[in-house]
């Protein structure tokens, strides 16, 4: 989130100045110029004005994601989960907002799956939401926890029949031999599900994680960036300003 999508990174190992560039070609301009003439956020971006911000980053974030499901921003509860086992090795991927409340931001997954064990190992982990269109950021850092048997069954039950399939049929992340293997295990399982409704993976986990920290980002018409931080520190919250 430093520095925010449109600022230009400084040279480093994977920098394409010095590692793996593309040369201009007689067919068109290299991958880098391509990348650089791309366009970051439009005009009319909205205000963030962290003198009117609330006390806590809750009331804030409703109020953003709100503005961002008005504004017809795709996928607006579409975020990236970071997570990192006992190796340290972090991982990312992309999962679906379920709710937010008072006990954090909520998503579920298998606990089987390489992010459950990633959790199970170390809870630490963090959530990243990107609103292009409104110019805007949020990270959340902290603990994801997982929910009692009978909020993770919710939620598993609450998923559509094929969603529900893709679920039970496991393997994730385990190497696939061929598509029509997936497609064959996806139509057992789906048919088993349109029979027996109440079917549900075992290993469906809701998480909620619990916010240490909540870093909102905004860009403006003029290029300048105002970073909010809202810091837990005992039970209420401690909010500044970050140099973006």
């Amino acid at each position: 989130m430093n520095g925010g999508p449109g600022n230009d990174e400084g040279s480093g190992p994977g920098d394409a100045r010095t590692v793996g560039r593309t040369e201009d070609t007689a067919d068109g301009p290299s991958l880098r110029e391509r990348l650089r003439a791309l366009p970051t956020f439009g005009l009319g971006l909205p205000p963030l004005d962290p003198s009117e911000a609330p006390p806590e980053p809750v009331t804030l974030f409703l109020e953003w994601i709100g503005q961002a499901i008005d504004a017809g921003v795709p996928l607006p509860h579409a975020m990236t989960l970071s997570t990192a086992g006992s190796s340290g090795r972090v991982t990312a991927r992309t999962v679906i907002l379920k709710d937010v409340d008072a006990s954090g931001w909520w998503f579920a997954t298998g606990s089987t799956s390489p992010k459950g064990r990633d959790l199970a190992e170390n809870p630490n982990a963090a959530l990243t939401f990107l609103w292009p269109a409104l110019g805007r950021q949020v990270r959340i850092v902290g603990p994801a926890l997982p929910a009692d048997t009978s909020t993770s069954a919710a939620d598993f039950l609450a998923r559509s029949d094929g969603s529900r399939a893709a679920a039970l049929v496991g393997h994730q992340s385990e190497t696939l031999t061929s598509r029509q293997e997936y497609w064959d295990a996806f139509a057992v399982t789906l048919a088993a599900v349109q029979e027996d409704p109440a079917l549900r993976a075992p290993a469906w986990t809701a998480y909620t994680l619990a916010p240490a920290s909540v870093e909102f980002w905004q860009a403006s018409d003029d290029r300048g960036q105002t970073r909010l931080r809202y810091r837990a520190a005992g039970h209420h919250w401690e909010k500044g300003l970050l140099w973006p």
